[in-house]
């Protein structure tokens, strides 16, 4: 295909597997679907290579789509030369390819197309060859009646030359060069705007080499300059800069040279240094943007592949002080079966409403209390443990509740119903289940983070959507309970299907096999082979429709059974049996060996889920920041994750920042090396201001530097032992600065 060669030399793998790749995404496969059931195809390619894939092969086609216009604009202007197609042709970035098109391109009416107009042009040109020659004199014979002096037409004559050397493109590519390695992000206060950009202080004098300067910075650099309150520069230092072009224009010692000196340095001041300055701006903003979103993808995998506690009558809490806390009631299947509103925070009313939750919990047999984390959350949680009833309590981050609570899925699902009922609902349903609730939340909306309003709203969608795709299949889904939401997820589904997917399964009362999905009206023959394998059935027509096995696979399990003469249900779970069975045996033209190998492993287990067990937990006896002083150590759960540091919850309302200095004794350069999401940890209190309402953690201090290694090891995270100082990405005031976000209710 087209693009394959430089996508697998750029990514280090076979042309063959990119053309694969390429061809069953043309086809219609998803992602998920290729990396699990068509990895003999692809050579095992995993979700992360073959989306790579998707994206160079985009950028590749975009790149060639500019290069055709461009190559049909100078063509049509009648001014394409060998050299200029050949030039065309070896480009393979878009600003290369835009600094070729930079002298045809269509442009308001510069001062070198005035001089030129004027008859300038010549003058420029014998400038440029620097002889020894009378400037003056020579300069004196292009005076007109619009050109009223010889200095006027040498100014003329230098507009013309500075011109020609902004749209040099060997003078742009090594410009070029020497901003990647040596231009600096400047940012200075504007005038006047001292007290009022406060917030920016660590940026009223900065400077950074935009080789070496971190995302979060050139987002914050970036943040203040949109918002008014920084000016900004993006440049070497000039004389670098002029040097550099002097040593391809300029010739030596002359008085033309005097002229072409000024030229350089006008081209510079006046065309280069801003055009560069924007085109480098930008790319900052992009890499920038392309970090953040990543550390917002990473959050949100681990968030949604948090541990479910499964099928559990619960209680679940959304608490408050004057408005009182919406119970509600769920049975297994997540079923809303009692709302209640109670006001164990009126010490007047704590008998009577221990009263209710008793008669509660006896009436419909719960098992297990979710109580929300947000406003009264540990005073609620207190109040339920007092009742000692033995059951076991969590408090369940409730990021995003709200915004689930007010929306159309949940007017949808609750249309009798109050926001507050429907936020205990979702509190409830998210300690059973967190992918199946979380999928109901613009992710943006959930907490996990980093300048995710700052940076590309549509790249940042498109990402999220991917990881959420990503999570969904890799659980699986109950295709009997699963929320139209979920199902919309699912490889091959979408949202029209997942709808029909709905509607049948109330028609039949449930699915009994796999096959009845081809019965759902519009999901045809492509669509099922896309969904099927994530889908599952328990307690169906067939064993295997529990697995994660694909129907098209399930001749070759009978086969396997046959062979051994036993039925496939003895097969399952019978890893010694299993054990025996060589992959490369069954393997046939459409299931290759690894597929087979694939599929033996899953019948070990069949339909298992991924995500660990739940666990419960315990914050230390603290309730506010105000109970929270410098040298305390305390328990803590990590709620966000960030390059300059981690956000950890250690139970009052305001997370702690553990600078990414304060997590490891050895030098890490990103906090996501040794912590994941809803990591539990022991941190010590190194600061509280409670004025602004920020908490200043460290991990690294309740341990012995001899820890790190073990530490390490227990998150199945990579630890470097480079000997280095710790040196902190972002300044400490800069990075409690991001509390305020993080904060805001």
């Amino acid at each position: 295909m087209m693009y394959s060669q430089a996508i697998a030399q750029k990514l280090n793998i076979k042309v063959q597997q990119v053309d694969t790749v390429i061809g069953l995404l043309e086809e219609g496969s998803t992602i998920p679907f290729i990396a699990r059931y068509r990895k003999d195809k692809t050579g095992a390619l995993d979700e992360v290579q073959i989306q790579q894939i998707q994206e160079e092969a985009k950028f590749l086609k975009e790149l060639n789509d500019r290069r055709d216009f461009i190559q049909k604009a100078i063509t049509d202007q009648g001014k394409m030369t060998d050299a200029i197609q050949q030039k065309l042709d070896s480009a393979i970035t878009l600003s290369v390819l835009e600094d070729i098109y930079l002298p045809f391109k269509p442009k308001r009416k510069t001062k070198a197309q005035a001089a030129r107009e004027n008859g300038l042009e010549p003058l420029a040109v014998l400038l440029l060859e620097q002889k020894n020659i009378d400037v003056q004199s020579e300069a004196a014979a292009f005076i007109t009646d619009k050109i009223t002096d010889a200095d006027s037409a040498l100014q003329g004559a230098r507009d013309i030359i500075a011109e020609m050397i902004n749209e040099d493109s060997t003078v742009r590519a090594r410009l070029r060069k020497l901003f990647e390695t040596a231009a600096t992000l400047q940012s200075k206060i504007i005038a006047d705007k001292e007290t009022e950009g406060i917030k920016y202080k660590d940026y009223f004098d900065f400077s950074e080499l935009i080789a070496k300067i971190p995302s979060h910075r050139i987002l914050a650099v970036l943040r203040g300059f949109l918002e008014g309150y920084l000016r900004i520069t993006i440049a070497p230092t000039e004389e670098a800069a002029i040097e550099m072009i002097e040593d391809i224009y300029l010739k030596g010692l002359s008085s033309a040279g005097e002229h072409i000196k000024k030229a350089i340095k006008d081209a510079y001041k006046r065309l280069l240094q801003p055009s560069m300055e924007t085109e480098y701006r930008t790319a900052l903003k992009a890499k920038a943007d392309e970090e953040a979103i990543t550390v917002f993808a990473e959050n949100l995998r681990q968030l949604l592949l948090s541990s479910p506690l499964g099928g559990k009558r619960i209680l679940a809490i959304d608490p408050g002080y004057r408005t009182g806390c919406k119970v509600v009631c769920l049975d297994e299947k997540g079923e809303l079966k009692k709302t209640e509103l109670i006001f164990p925070h009126e010490n007047n009313k704590v008998a009577a409403e221990e009263i209710k939750i008793r008669k509660l919990v006896e009436e419909y047999d719960i098992e297990v209390f979710a109580i929300g984390d947000g406003t009264a959350g540990r005073e609620t949680e207190q109040f339920i443990k007092k009742l000692n009833l033995g059951l076991p309590v969590f408090l369940v981050n409730e990021d995003g509740a709200s915004i689930y609570s007010a929306s159309e899925i949940a007017r949808e699902e609750f249309p009798d119903q109050d926001i507050t009922v429907r936020g205990a609902v979702s509190i409830g349903r998210r300690l059973m289940d967190p992918l199946a609730e979380l999928v109901k939340i613009d992710p943006k909306s959930i907490g996990v983070g980093q300048y995710q309003h700052d940076v590309n709203q549509f790249r940042l969608k498109e990402r999220l959507d991917q990881t959420v795709i990503s999570c969904v299949n890799n659980v699986g889904v109950n295709l009997n309970t699963a929320s139209k939401h979920l199902l919309s997820y699912v490889s091959g589904i979408g949202s029209t299907l997942a709808d029909n997917i709905i509607k049948y399964r109330k028609e039949i009362g449930k699915f009994t096999n796999r096959n009845q999905l081809l019965k759902v009206p519009r999901l045809g023959g492509k669509a099922y082979e896309q969904c099927a394998g994530f889908l599952r059935i328990k307690d169906g027509d067939q064993v295997l429709d529990s697995s994660a096995v694909h129907p098209e696979a399930y001749l070759v399990i009978e086969k396997m059974a046959a062979d051994n003469s036993v039925p496939v249900n003895a097969l399952i779970g019978n890893e010694a049996a299993l054990k025996k069975i060589s992959a490369k045996k069954y393997a046939t033209e459409q299931i290759g060996e690894l597929t087979v190998a694939d599929i033996l492993k899953e019948l070990v287990k069949p339909g298992l889920d991924p995500r660990s067990e739940v666990q419960q937990f315990e914050f230390a006896n603290i309730y506010s920041i105000d109970d929270v002083k410098a040298g305390m150590e305390v328990p803590g759960v990590v709620t966000n994750i960030t390059r300059f540091g981690a956000f950890v919850d250690i139970g009052v309302k305001q997370d702690g920042l553990v600078h990414v200095s304060e997590i490891s004794h050895t030098y890490i350069s990103d906090p996501s090396e040794v912590l994941k999401l809803n990591q539990k940890v022991q941190v010590k209190v190194t600061e509280v201001d409670t004025v602004r309402k920020r908490i200043a953690l460290s991990i690294k201090q309740t341990q012995p530097a001899s820890a790190n290694k073990q530490y390490s090891k227990s998150n199945n995270k990579p630890q470097t032992n480079i000997s280095k100082p710790i040196v902190a990405d972002m300044p400490l005031g800069d990075a409690l600065a991001a509390l305020k976000q993080k904060f805001k209710k």
